[in-house]
């Protein structure tokens, strides 16, 4: 559909989505090729994408955008930057603390970004006509190389979205709509020889440049994961209880980002450094309560808490210890065997194995069990 206007639709859309809080908003058409999908093809064909079933159940209708709503013409592209205020990397150096994905530190982006996606969809329609339908991160579409097309950015060695203006701290909200609106450059890859993303991941995630092992991530261990975490990414885990912003937060063009007029998203002053032990005592109504609105909810409190017990396990502290042991008698297995593993880490060896020898034998489940006898006497002790 085209827009019969004396002004520059495109400066309209920018000015009204300004106006609604967005930081970036740029525009594409949907008539080239998509590459994106052939990349996605390979990350599922590898089994990169692990438990997340519906990445490979959704694989076509990510093949274009297109592919979800023939009629479209033009996207609009929209970006929130949501930079913290602070390294967001310090938090790590107090083991005995929780690190929080920045993002999950306030309210859900998801209904934030939403809400305003459909106050200017709402205008646009109003304004130009046309049909249109909004999207936020949970439907199949690859946001990340529309965005790229759009010109908001490029996505870089860790295949997250980087801005010149705005670094690697971008929410990012789409609309795709029967109108013809001109095309923005798109933009180039900006990365040079920089490797600090790749290098810095703590459990080599990145089985090349431009290439993500969803296994193998922090952020996928700690929130799409359902079961236990693998041994061998529990001591990398260290104070990490949800989500991981390493290769984020070393971006050399973090240094460049513009920062916003006003703070729209705002931290929760309880999730920027909680304390492990105070976390590691949430029912599942304390849970609900103090992740009401939050993304994190979405985990629940067995996965919470399993993270949390990981991080315990990684503190140093023996003190801690007590919170780990009593939660050897949670209604929930998959707290349980984390609570195992936390042992191991914080007794000396002839506690542990007393304790083994109290509570393997009269332990219900398989997979507890296993954590019980998969743990050396010895191994994974002080020394």
């Amino acid at each position: 559909m085209t827009i019969s206007t004396s002004e520059r639709p495109e400066d309209l859309i920018r000015a009204e989505a300004k106006a609604l809080g967005f930081d970036l908003c740029r525009f594409t058409d949907l008539d080239a090729a998509w590459p994106a999908a052939g990349r996605l093809a390979e990350f599922i064909d590898a089994g990169r994408h692990g438990e997340m079933g519906w990445m490979a159940e959704t694989a076509e209708r990510r093949a274009h955008p297109r592919a979800m709503w023939t009629e479209a013409r033009s996207a609009v592209v929209l970006g929130m930057n949501y930079g913290p205020d602070a390294d967001p990397l310090a938090i790590l150096e107090q083991p005995t603390r929780a690190a929080i994905s920045v993002y999950a530190q306030g309210d859900d982006y998801h209904e934030l970004i939403k809400g305003r996606l459909k106050q200017l969809g709402g205008w646009l329609q109003a304004r130009f006509g046309g049909q249109l339908k909004v999207f936020v991160d949970t439907a199949p579409l690859l946001e990340k190389p529309l965005a790229e097309r759009a010109g908001l950015g490029w996505q870089g060695r860790h295949t997250n979205l980087v801005s010149r203006e705005f670094g690697s701290w971008l929410f990012l909200g789409s609309i795709l709509t029967t109108l013809d609106l001109t095309p923005d450059p798109v933009e180039a890859v900006h990365c040079g020889s920089c490797t600090a993303c790749l290098e810095v991941c703590p459990t080599q995630a990145f089985p090349a440049p431009f290439q993500l092992d969803a296994r193998r991530c922090i952020s996928y261990l700690t929130i799409e994961l359902k079961g236990p975490i693998p041994p061998e990414f529990r001591a990398a885990l260290g104070n990490r209880i949800y989500g991981c912003d390493d290769c984020l937060a070393v971006c050399p063009w973090n240094k460049f980002a513009q920062q916003s007029a006003e703070q729209k998203l705002h931290a929760r002053e309880a999730l920027r450094a909680p304390s492990l032990a105070e976390l590691s005592r949430l029912d599942d109504p304390a849970f609900r309560a103090l992740f009401s609105k939050s993304p994190i909810k979405r985990i629940g409190r067995d996965r919470f808490l399993r993270n949390v017990l990981y991080a315990i396990g990684n503190s140093a502290e023996p003190a801690l210890a007590a919170e780990a042991r009593r939660l050897l008698d949670d209604p929930a297995p998959l707290v349980r065997g984390a609570a195992v593993w936390a042992l191991s880490r914080l007794l000396d060896a002839e506690p542990f194995e007393a304790l083994r020898a109290e509570r393997a034998p009269s332990e219900t489940d398989e997979q507890v069990r296993a954590e019980w006898s998969d743990v050396p006497v010895g191994e994974g002790h002080p020394a």
